[in-house]
Parts: structure tokens; sequence; C-alpha cells
């Protein structure tokens, strides 16, 4: 049986922008250390962590699985919390390059496996490939800039008829109620993101909490503003009270509302379920509408229910148009493989995953 793991994403092609978490997924002055892999699309780098990984498995160490959102069957990255370890993909679009090389940070590069010529013989046909599959991603950028609008403008209506001040009173008392104060404080916050659109459309992990997580304090909430605000009071306190928490931000919205707060050490989640997440079982739910004035909101309820309809219209489009980048890249890939020896590869990360671990 295939062993469980966390599942997240570093980072989001949100209706802000690409939003990514790649550079704060270590500290580099706390022990940790970033191993940044570089090379061309199709060259293994999602085979090669998910070597690592398996590597990892055999040694029992805990694993966070970091998704590729233009490719949910890819890695980004993986997390090794055991060894204080990560392992990023550092190309575009989530560019990563060392501050501290060697002290923190070291790069392996996979182009060192390709044959030159053979990529340079194929050079046209490369840029006209690269270029469009940037268009494609262009294209669904504004696509998701669009949706951005109705959503936000879903979210001003929702935080209108909101009052803010109870929610926010609401998730400091729970938090208070369900943090126990820590002796010895290090409080840490990670951010990432459990959903995001995809070329499968929006993909969410639920199981990242379902499996992981003994209590769930779960907020129904369509549009955000109650929860969000719910969600910052839990931040807070746990942060206060000393603990390590990962903050996962709303993939859409990222900068304006938080989804969820999981907090490892007390196997404690709060999390928000919308149209796009729902986290089933038995668990007793808390509606936003204890914190709405919902009679007051009905006023705008035919421009919020259109605002919902066309923007899924929007992110399936968006989803569509990021399968036709991904078979554009699949395309791009296929020239990086053909030139790459796999065997040197193959021996090159068997090395380097023993030097991994035999460090520590």
């Amino acid at each position: 049986m295939e062993k469980r793991y966390p599942k997240y994403f570093l980072a989001a092609n949100s209706c802000e922008g690409f939003m990514s978490h790649f550079p704060d997924s270590f500290v580099a002055g706390e022990g940790w250390r970033a191993i940044i892999i570089k090379g061309g699309p199709g060259t293994g780098k999602s085979s090669f962590m998910k070597y690592i990984v398996a590597r990892a498995a055999e040694k029992g160490y805990g694993v966070d699985l970091c998704i590729c959102s233009s490719d949910p069957d890819s890695l980004d990255g993986v997390v090794i919390w055991d060894i204080k370890t990560v392992i990023l993909d550092g190309t575009a679009p989530h560019i990563v390059e060392p501050k501290y090389p060697a002290a923190c940070e070291e790069i392996l590069n996979l182009g060192e496996f390709w044959d030159r010529e053979k990529l340079f013989q194929k050079a046209q046909e490369i840029i006209s490939v690269t270029n469009e599959n940037k268009a494609l991603h262009k294209q669904t950028s504004q696509y998701l800039t669009a949706a951005g609008e109705l959503l936000y403008d879903n979210l001003r209506l929702a935080r209108k008829y909101t009052n803010e001040e109870r929610a926010a009173r609401f998730g400091t008392r729970i938090a208070r109620k369900l943090i126990p104060e820590k002796a010895f404080k290090s409080p840490k916050e990670w951010i990432r993101f459990i959903g995001g659109i995809t070329p499968k459309g929006v993909v969410a992990y639920k199981n990242t909490v379902n499996d992981f997580y003994k209590e769930k304090i779960i907020i129904e909430d369509k549009y955000g503003a109650a929860a969000s605000v719910i969600m910052q009071g839990v931040r807070n306190e746990a942060l206060k009270k000393g603990y390590e928490i990962i903050t996962l931000k709303n993939p859409f919205l990222p900068s304006k509302i938080i989804d969820h707060i999981l907090i490892p050490e007390l196997s404690l989640a709060f999390v928000t379920e919308n149209e796009y997440i729902n986290f089933g079982g038995e668990e007793r739910r808390i509606h936003s509408r204890r914190f709405t004035d919902i009679s007051l909101m009905r006023e705008c309820r035919s421009r919020m229910l259109f605002n919902r309809r066309i923007t899924r219209e929007l992110l399936l489009t968006a989803a569509e148009t990021l399968k036709k980048a991904k078979a554009i890249h699949d395309k791009l890939e296929k020239y990086y493989v053909d030139a790459m020896d796999f065997e040197k590869l193959s021996k090159y990360a068997i090395e380097t995953t023993k030097n991994i671990f035999t460090d520590f």
C-alpha cells in the first residue's frame, strides 16, 4: 500500500497573479538546507524528487509533498521535516536562487545530463513551443483576473453585512479555549495552499487535513468574509502562545482571505468550507450566518448569484486553457527527454540522495 503524505501547493495561479511561497519554505538561520534543482522541462526534476521521497519513506521520515499547480501529477517540491531539508524546483515561474550558497542552499543542475548540440538543433522549435505555452498561461491569467474581480465583489458585499468584530471575538475565544499555553514558545508560520486552479480544474487536497489532523473546527462560509476574520484571530492566538502553524491562504484571493489554520503539534485544524472544498465527516459546522445580517444581504442576492455563476465559468475556462498549456508543455518536454542521458542522471540521483541522508 502506497504511503500517504500531506499535499500542498507552494504557489498558486491566483486571481491576483502568480503567488509563490517557495523562498519561505525554509529558514536559513535555523539549520535548514535547501536543494534547488535547475534544468529544463522533462529533465527529470519531479522524478528526482519522487525518488528522494521513496528513500525518505524507507527511513520513516515525515514528508510533505508540494504539488505542481500546472501539473498535479508532478512535484514542485518536497519538505523533509526530520532533517530540515527542502528539495525545490527552482525554475520559472517559481524561481529560487541561493542567498547563502553552500551555507544553506545548493544547486543541482540537471542540464549537465543533456546533449546541448541536440537541443541547439531544435532551437527554433523549442522557442516556438515555449512562446506558445507562455501565451496560454497569459490567457489563463486574464481569465483569473476577471474571476477575481467578481470574487472580490462578493467578498466586499459579504463583509458589508458581516459583523466582523463579533467574528473576531469568536475566533479569539475559540482559539483560547482549544489552544493551551506552551511553556517553551517557538512561534513560526509557514504559508501554503491546499487548493488551486489546475489543468484538472479546481483541485483541493482535503485529505491533508482529514488524514493528518484529529480535531477539526469547520466554518461554513461560501464568501470567506466571516471565516477569514475568525482564522486571523486563531492565527494571532496560536502564534502568541508559541506554536508553529501552517497558514493556508485562499488560492484565488490570497492577499485577502485566510482559508485554514493548521497546528500540527496539537493535531488541530481550523478550516473553512465553501463550494470549492468540503471536508465531509460528522463534525459540527459553525455557519457564517451567525455573524451575518442575512435579511439585509438579500438586497444584493441576485448580484452575488450572478457573480458566482460567471466566476465558475471563468474558472472552468481558465482550467481548460491550462489543460491546453500542459499539452504544449508536454511537447516541449519531449525535446528535452530525447536529449537526456537518463542512465547518468539515475546514477547521479542515487549518489546525491545518499549524500542527503548520510549527512544527518
